[in-house]
């Protein structure tokens, strides 16, 4: 296992090789984790050509030997703080110009470093971690996701065989959570978002007291994390006798939206041309100003990542990438329809992951 991260440790610094530094700092927690394999916190990665130090504190000393065998750990004493332990570990490598996650660092942390790194240059470097290495999965991040979207769906499973109409949205959220760490989860991916009625019109909306009982729809988008901390994010709808002429109309065309853009994701494919598909589409049914929220984003470790489905993105999509595919439509006073899905971008196309979890029209009805 030792030998996968210093792998991704090598690829990262022939990444920096435009770059000019002579070491580069990782002080993004996810980031430290994915390099490294070191699941605790507080801790930054110094990596300089063949050799790489991890900077963390006493509390993380026997975790570190545990998690990262073979892996140089620097532990600042309790009078030091880990940008000290950086100046002496620069000093001794002699650095000239140290690479830092431009877009992580705060102003606060960057002063302090340069305060003890006296003539060393700081060259902010962003997202190329995240772009150019984490958002193409291996094959065992593409196994923890597959087996946190099949956990997902079973807990959707349980969540509609026990609804009951006195339950309200925080319960229902609740016990979804629940059914999926009994089922093997570490816990949940975001809080589960559980709409319903005119609440199903806020797309990040949090549960609340209401009951559900007598809502027209419930919109559940949630997702779970493995011990492993991949993680999974799905959207289905649930609507309650038979559909009104509205509910179906809005829900077709989300649906049908989203599978005209799953179709045409595929390697090559360009992230802003598969959103415009999506997004045409609900344009040309009339409910384009509704749909305001990007198509989709990539997940892994974290349930944000690259690459995103966005309006005007010329990210290629490329084998081993995973997104979400989610159109949606939102109607103040009324409720909404999203439908996501959880998508590997394979060598000759896609792959949708969380394709055992229905989603005809049919499926989401239900009854009390």
């Amino acid at each position: 296992m030792s030998s996968r991260y210093a792998a991704r440790r090598d690829r990262f610094w022939k990444l920096l090789k435009d770059t000019g530094v002579n070491a580069f700092l990782v002080t993004d927690e996810t980031n430290v984790s994915w390099l490294t394999g070191f699941s605790g916190d507080s801790s930054w990665l110094l990596v300089a050509g063949g050799k790489s130090f991890l900077l963390s504190d006493s509390r993380y000393e026997t975790q570190i030997s545990e998690e990262c065998p073979g892996l140089e750990a620097l532990i600042r004493r309790t009078d030091q703080r880990l940008t000290q332990v950086c100046g002496e570990a620069i000093g001794s490598l002699k650095v000239k110009r140290l690479g830092v996650e431009g877009h992580v660092m705060t102003l606060e942390a960057r002063d302090a470093l340069a305060a003890v790194l006296g003539n060393v240059e700081l060259v902010p470097v962003s997202m190329r971690i995240e772009n150019e290495l984490r958002s193409i999965k291996d094959a065992e991040e593409i196994a923890e996701t597959r087996q946190a979207v099949m956990i997902a769906g079973r807990g959707f499973d349980f969540l509609r065989a026990t609804l009951r109409a006195d339950q309200t949205e925080r319960d229902i959220a609740y016990e979804l959570e629940h059914a999926m760490r009994k089922i093997g989860a570490a816990g949940v991916s975001f809080p589960a978002i559980i709409a319903s009625g005119d609440r199903a019109a806020l797309p990040h909306y949090r549960p609340g007291d209401r009951q559900v009982g007598g809502a027209e729809m419930i919109l559940v988008d949630w997702g779970c994390t493995m011990p492993s901390h991949y993680k999974s994010d799905l959207t289905r709808m649930l609507v309650f006798g038979k559909p009104s002429a509205k509910f179906a109309k809005v829900y077709n065309t989300v649906l049908e939206a989203q599978k005209r853009a799953i179709a045409q994701i595929r390697p090559g494919a360009k992230c802003g041309d598969i959103d415009h598909i999506a997004r045409s589409y609900i344009s040309q049914q009339g409910y384009g100003k509704r749909f305001g929220h990007s198509l989709g984003h990539g997940i892994g470790l974290n349930i944000h990542e690259q690459p995103r489905l966005a309006p005007g993105s010329e990210t290629i999509l490329k084998p081993g990438m995973i997104v979400t595919v989610e159109p949606g439509i939102y109607l103040p006073d009324w409720g909404g329809v999203r439908i996501e899905d959880d998508v590997l971008i394979t060598k000759d196309g896609c792959e949708v992951l969380s394709a055992h979890v229905p989603k005809e029209l049919d499926s989401a009805i239900m009854s009390w």
